[in-house]
């Protein structure tokens, strides 16, 4: 004779705050061997060998992840100068960048660049990058709204703001 079997009554696992994340979508293309050498934006000497990366609006010294929308491909880079300034494009990589994207025969791909606060390297940069997206999204709720995808809204006019600076 089968034994019933009791059934502990548990209510719903609490789900953590939705961590506001930077959500860009866009082209991106590769730095030139031409600037191998050169100062970045924060001052360092880009290396076509580093995982890197240019944005216009991301703090300099972030970790983002970039995905090849073609191929499903990602890689982790630090923002370490500014750029592109070419209308399209949301981010330039290192050579090394997009060769582990796989978008060196083609140059340019559509790419999905996130960056979330909890994986920026220290407590300045998190913060930094949490006040961009509150600036960006001043009446988003952190529990109740989805994650943030910038492609979905207009692009706010961020001049004035210096994202990069030094704290």
């Amino acid at each position: 004779m089968p034994q019933d079997i009791a059934f502990e009554e548990t209510s719903a696992p609490v789900v953590p705050d939705i961590e506001p994340v930077y959500v860009h979508k866009g082209k991106a293309s590769y730095y030139a061997d031409f600037f191998h050498g050169r100062t970045t934006a924060s001052g360092e000497r880009f290396s076509q060998n580093r995982l890197t990366a240019a944005s216009r609006r991301l703090p300099l010294g972030s970790r983002v992840t970039v995905t090849n929308a073609d191929n499903g491909r990602s890689v982790e880079v630090v923002i370490n100068d500014r750029g592109p300034y070419v209308k399209g494009r949301v981010i330039d990589l290192s050579r090394k960048a997009a060769s582990e994207l796989g978008m060196i025969e083609d140059g340019v791909v559509n790419v999905r660049v996130e960056a979330r606060p909890s994986d920026q390297p220290n407590r300045s940069l998190r913060h930094r990058l949490e006040r961009m997206v509150a600036a960006l999204y001043p009446d988003r709720k952190r529990e109740t709204e989805p994650l943030v995808t910038v492609a979905e809204r207009p692009e706010p006019d961020v001049n004035g703001t210096d994202l990069g600076a030094a704290e």
